[in-house]
């Protein structure tokens, strides 16, 4: 079910299978979240929990058992109870069930509330640990924006732009092995701020910018300043994603709390990087903002 949100002349519309973000219009009508197209990708920002990408041969071991969980997460496929709060704020939640313990052994319950506030789309994340022992997680988010904008422009007019200089090796993901190697890394980022769009830094899947010192980043034409805004308080790694070598006309930005498996990694759900931790009983929040920048 699709359901739409309202405030001050900009909408929201969210479908209640896995709360995910389908719409986001400005008081004008214009639309700034990827259209779904299924010849480039037939979603617009899947939620990805309790994993993200791909795990070793799509298993890991969790308590000394064998599980596959599936590449992602399960959380995008499960459709979400919600509550509504006026017109402009609406929580969505789910929670585990004999299906997820099938491949996820924890005893979970999310929750994701967006509350629109004009350009401004603040959401966050819960995650409860409803079980008995620590529940270990990845959590992390995959809306896709268009981009380019406007008529006559072009994806490359765009830029990433970060609010601090930054320097950071990004780990490459071997597509034959099906993982990142962090031994041979690109360096996207040397004393910058910006990364000029280019649909040749997607050929090999998507650019990863692990514990940056921003927690914000801008998807901008730097002539016109027209884009969006991202800010990820909560999140250790931002990933930048389109599909590879078909000049899509959108951009994912992914704030990550957790990776696809590395090649130095050993099988182990516990021992991944930026593995999240639980006790019993425990919850945790997770914050991440969007604004239009018009």
């Amino acid at each position: 079910m699709l359901i739409t949100l309202s405030n001050q002349g900009y909408t929201i519309a969210v479908e209640s299978l896995g709360a995910e973000l389908k719409s986001y219009k400005n008081e004008a009508g214009k639309e700034f979240i990827w259209n779904s197209n299924p010849d480039f990708w037939p979603r617009s920002s899947p939620l990805l929990f309790p994993s993200i990408g791909n795990l070793r041969n799509g298993k890991t071991i969790i308590n000394g058992r064998e599980y596959a969980i599936p590449k992602h997460g399960f959380a995008r496929d499960m459709d979400m109870a919600y509550e509504k709060d006026g017109e402009n704020k609406i929580t969505f939640s789910c929670r585990y069930d004999e299906e997820t313990l099938k491949c996820y052994p924890f005893r979970f319950h999310f929750q994701q509330t967006y509350e629109l506030d004009g350009p401004a789309l603040h959401t966050v994340y819960r995650i409860t640990n409803q079980g008995d022992t620590d529940m270990y997680y990845h959590l992390g988010a995959h809306p896709g924006f268009m981009c380019p904008l406007e008529d006559g422009e072009a994806f490359t007019d765009y830029i990433l732009k970060f609010p601090f200089e930054e320097t950071c090796d990004s780990p490459v993901y071997d597509l034959e092995n099906m993982q990142f190697d962090a031994s041979h890394p690109n360096r996207h980022l040397d004393h910058s701020d910006t990364v000029k769009l280019d649909y040749s830094l997607f050929d090999i899947d998507a650019i990863v910018f692990p514990h940056l010192r921003s927690k914000s980043v801008q998807l901008i034409h730097p002539a016109t300043g027209k884009g969006i805004q991202v800010d990820y308080p909560d999140f250790s790694t931002i990933a930048f994603w389109t599909p590879a070598k078909v000049q899509a006309p959108f951009l994912c930005i992914e704030p990550w709390n957790g990776a696809a498996i590395f090649a130095d990694e050993d099988n182990e759900f516990a021992h991944k990087r930026d593995i999240q931790i639980l006790k019993p009983g425990e919850s945790r929040d997770y914050r991440l903002s969007f604004r239009l920048l018009q």
